[in-house]
């Protein structure tokens, strides 16, 4: 079965992400863990939990997707970014044990020159750490850490399926990750799914394996292909387009494993919004038009009006 959902705003809680997915018939749904531009979470609220948790169950939701910040590289040149990340992330799954039995995507990181070989290294040795400590305090079992396809911008690993497979292939206990696969990333990446759906599919099957991808970013993009970009764009309005994009649900379907999320889906303006915008924009021109005559007035008083312009506001 494919679960759909799209990235919400987390200020208002779990409950709330809860009941705007389901008000556009979504069954997940996937949100920053904290800001994602920064280090600062909420504090969990254990009331908004256990209502989420009631209303997940009510409406059988399928697993969320926790996104990890972007100010987290755990395979920066410098030693006290990588620890910053490896502290993060395992706050983060601390977090997570709270919603057990979801997902926790992350960017796997930029080498900053140090070389491939060197970043990748980094971030295998992070998430052994992390899940060896996660384990010893008992929050990982309900979680699963998804490694994110990445576009290849500047320095970024993840930017083939062989690099994601070395991420793997060092970090100990893997049965505790799976992929996030990104569509505009891997079109960015060089990977043609326009034109070799097929043979991309079969290449990552053939280096890592269908069943290792756990999460579909269903994102179309600006770019074209191999560009190293990561510019996203709505779905059907990008350079990959609808009639690839349609077709993502296909793989390991008998295994119920992959869920899409469409992140970019163009949203409707309606009725009442363009009521709303009409009704500031004649606000907008009535008190332009207030203010102009009260200047005018003011200079008239002062007998410095020398002559006057028409002037059309609208």
């Amino acid at each position: 079965m494919l679960h759909i959902g799209y990235h919400e705003s987390s200020s208002g809680g779990y409950a709330a992400m809860g009941k705007e997915a389901v008000s556009v018939q979504a069954d997940t749904f996937a949100f920053f863990t904290r800001n994602p531009r920064g280090g600062q979470a909420k504090e969990i609220d254990a009331d908004d939990v256990a209502e989420f948790r009631a209303f997940a169950a009510e409406h059988s939701f399928a697993p969320l997707v926790a996104h990890a910040p972007y100010t987290m590289n755990p395979c920066s040149a410098d030693p006290g970014l990588r620890e910053f990340a490896k502290n993060l992330m395992i706050d983060d799954l601390h977090r997570m044990s709270f919603t057990p039995g979801n997902l926790y995507n992350f960017h796997p990181g930029s080498h900053v020159q140090q070389g491939a070989d060197v970043g990748i290294d980094f971030t295998s040795t992070m998430l052994s750490e992390v899940i060896a400590q996660c384990k010893k305090d008992g929050v990982l079992p309900g979680t699963v850490i998804l490694i994110e396809t990445m576009a290849g911008k500047g320095s970024e690993i993840g930017r083939s399926f062989e690099e994601l497979a070395q991420i793997y292939d060092g970090v100990s206990c893997n049965d505790k990750l799976r992929v996030c696969f990104d569509t505009c990333h891997v079109n960015d990446a060089g990977y043609d799914l326009v034109g070799h759906y097929d043979e991309v599919f079969a290449e990552f099957d053939r280096v890592i394996g269908l069943d290792q991808i756990a999460v579909f970013h269903v994102n179309d993009s600006m770019n074209l292909l191999g560009a190293h970009k990561d510019r996203h764009a709505n779905i059907g309005k990008g350079t990959i387009g609808y009639d690839t994009l349609h077709k993502v649900n296909i793989y390991d379907s008998a295994n119920d494993k992959i869920r899409s999320y469409n992140f970019t889906a163009a949203k409707t303006v309606t009725v009442h919004s363009t009521i709303v915008i009409i009704v500031i924009n004649i606000f907008f021109i009535l008190l332009c038009n207030c203010l102009y005559t009260s200047i005018l007035l003011i200079m008239y008083q002062h007998k410095r009006l020398v002559s006057v312009s028409a002037i059309r506001l609208f």
